[in-house]
């Protein structure tokens, strides 16, 4: 993934639709013409969040790329009542389809697509369950749980945490994943390692309330810190680069596991980033976008699950790290990774795609 290049083409070219106001009517986006037009609604974490939107917007890159009769662009939400009239505003100026990003727009997608049914929609981290909604959600406890794993076994201080952006399933599903890798270390090495910040059983642990604010997510993080964990996964989009750049300016006294897109090639923290819980959601926009723009009525029962088996998931190369990541534990790694898509190691959340 080379996200310099996605970050260009979305803050530059496309900067006018990006300032979390109505979208632009005059931007060639009619199905009436010989353009496929591709349109995207952020989240609030915005276009240049390092996660998911830019993991998106990423995929309808790709999209264009390999069909340049596609045409992209995106308008950035700024609080979430900007979610219906985003979606609606690309309703009206007909734009083929459009996508909305993250699990906070359900609501608002199901009611403007249930109000258009004749418009295709897609949406990443949430199913509506509404016929012309594709819906592309991905099953991260599995990439999180090998993550949690290999948290246990780098940990130094014996104590790792995680916290969320928002508690909501698609940040949940990563928290259960992970606790549950710990876990897993423990039972197969009889250690004690402890997991910060979410407790599965209960469902509660700590957020930040934001996906953007990285002052928010650095005292999170400088909390789990203070109670001794040197290893920190936040699940918070934006916020989480408070939490990265902290740990690079702390001198090697903790390190973090970024979420959704490979934090060494999204943010400027690899030396403080042990790895990555990758959501796959590039190839899954990509391919939704070539397929209804090749003809294809998508709908919610062909909806995409990202599994480990898929490709959908996965745990990015330890870059930095790679060499003081033991050989036992990345072999340790590999084969959890086989037996979870074998079936013989069940990774189970509540968050799960149904």
């Amino acid at each position: 993934m080379r996200i310099a290049s996605v970050i260009a083409a979305g803050g530059l070219v496309l900067s006018a639709a990006a300032c979390g106001e109505a979208p632009d009517e005059d931007n060639n986006a009619g199905s009436g013409g010989e353009k496929y037009s591709a349109c995207m609604v952020t989240d609030v974490g915005g276009i240049d969040d390092k996660s998911f939107n830019t993991s998106a917007w990423k995929g309808l890159e790709a999209a264009k790329a390999a069909n340049s009769n596609i045409e992209i662009k995106y308008v950035a939400s700024k609080a979430e009542a900007d979610y219906e009239p985003n979606l609606t505003q690309y309703v009206n100026q007909d734009c083929d389809f459009i996508l909305a990003v993250g699990g906070l727009m359900g609501d608002a997608t199901k009611k403007v697509a249930e109000a258009n049914p004749d418009q295709q929609f897609g949406i990443v981290d949430a199913n509506p369950g509404v016929t012309n909604v594709f819906p592309m959600e991905f099953d991260t406890a599995q990439a999180a749980f090998l993550a949690g794993y290999v948290a246990a076994g780098m940990s130094e201080t014996g104590k790792v945490g995680t916290y969320g952006g928002v508690k909501i399933p698609p940040v949940t599903i990563f928290m259960d994943g992970f606790v549950d890798g710990v876990a897993h270390y423990n039972k197969a090495k009889g250690a004690n390692v402890q997991a910060l910040g979410w407790n599965k059983e209960t469902q509660n642990g700590s957020f930040a309330n934001s996906f953007e604010k990285q002052d928010e997510g650095k005292k999170v993080s400088d909390a789990l810190v203070a109670q001794g964990a040197d290893i920190v996964m936040p699940v918070a989009g934006g916020t989480g680069l408070g939490t990265t750049a902290a740990a690079q300016a702390s001198g090697g006294k903790y390190t973090a596991i970024w979420v959704d897109v490979d934090g060494c090639e999204s943010t400027q923290n690899c030396p403080a980033i042990l790895t990555t819980v990758v959501k796959n959601m590039p190839d899954a926009v990509r391919d939704a976008v070539l397929k209804a723009a090749g003809g294809e009525k998508l709908n919610a029962e062909e909806g995409f699950v990202g599994t480990l088996a898929n490709d959908g998931v996965s745990i990015a190369p330890f870059h930095d790290f790679d060499s003081k990541v033991p050989a036992e534990l990345k072999a340790e790694i590999d084969k959890l990774k086989a037996d979870i898509v074998a079936g013989t190691i069940k990774v189970e959340s509540a968050a799960q795609p149904k």
